[in-house]
């Protein structure tokens, strides 16, 4: 497990074995089953979490109760309420594991301690981010200029193996239509 933490954060930052014990040490593990939540909404966000095994979604509920996928993070991947989690604020969206899951979780403060002794982990997380931040403009413009099917056809080819790990109603929440839409979808790609 350790070595998929360090592989993960040696293909932005390469690490001395001295490093990487100090890296390690900022982290604790936990293992969640399918159906947990790490945290819901309204609740302290405690962690950033970079998932080892498994599959997390991260869910926002609305006024009227309807459910909205905002993101998957399966393995290699980070996920959190990160407005939460950065603010110290409480969860306005839960993170919960659609499949038994290990994850390695980073306090804030822990954070700050790594980017602050070891420059390296600073360039990694701000590599992260801005990762992130592609990926988040991406699916937004995607909902501003695809139609229904384009943006499924973008999930197949950006992420295929989520096809198979996650069910057709949680699909539909995170393309924005309907079961039945995602269904024809399917049968005509």
């Amino acid at each position: 497990m350790q070595e998929k933490l360090r592989q993960h954060i040696e293909k932005i930052v390469p690490l001395t074995d001295e490093e990487f014990a100090f890296v390690r040490s900022h982290f604790t593990v936990k293992n969640a089953k399918k159906k947990s939540f790490l945290f819901q909404t309204g609740e302290s966000v405690r962690y950033s979490y970079f998932v080892v095994s498994g599959l997390l979604t991260l869910i926002y509920h609305d006024d009227t109760g309807k459910q909205h996928i905002v993101s998957f993070a399966m393995e290699d991947w980070w996920e959190s309420d990160y407005e939460a989690y950065f603010t110290q604020t409480r969860a306005g969206m839960s993170l919960q594991c659609l499949e038994d899951t290990e994850v390695y979780c980073l306090t804030l403060e822990n954070y700050r301690k790594l980017c602050a002794g070891l420059q390296k982990m600073e360039h990694f997380f701000l590599q992260k981010a801005n990762g992130g931040h592609i990926g988040s403009q991406r699916r937004i413009l995607s909902f501003l200029t695809s139609n229904a099917k384009q943006r499924y056809e973008q999930l197949l080819q950006r992420y295929p193996a989520l096809l198979q790990r996650v069910s057709k109603t949680l699909l539909a929440s995170y393309l924005g239509v309907s079961r039945e839409t995602l269904s024809r979808l399917g049968h005509t790609s």
